[in-house]
């Protein structure tokens, strides 16, 4: 497992405004999803992953 975690860091660290994107899309679903009702902590949780890959949030909103 940690082979494939290794990997999964490598290749968050070689592309982080593609996760970034990533990260982004996946909260615009889950509030679309949710009608918005959880749109602040939705948010939060996607600032919070892409701080924690590569070198943090690199796409501009």
């Amino acid at each position: 497992m940690s082979d494939f975690t290794d990997k999964a860091q490598d290749f968050a660290d070689k592309h982080d405004k593609q996760v970034d994107q990533g990260l982004d899309k996946a909260g615009e679903m889950a509030d679309q999803r949710t009608g918005g009702k959880y749109d602040e902590q939705t948010d939060k949780g996607v600032d919070m992953a892409q701080q924690r890959t590569g070198e943090g949030d690199t796409d501009q909103r």
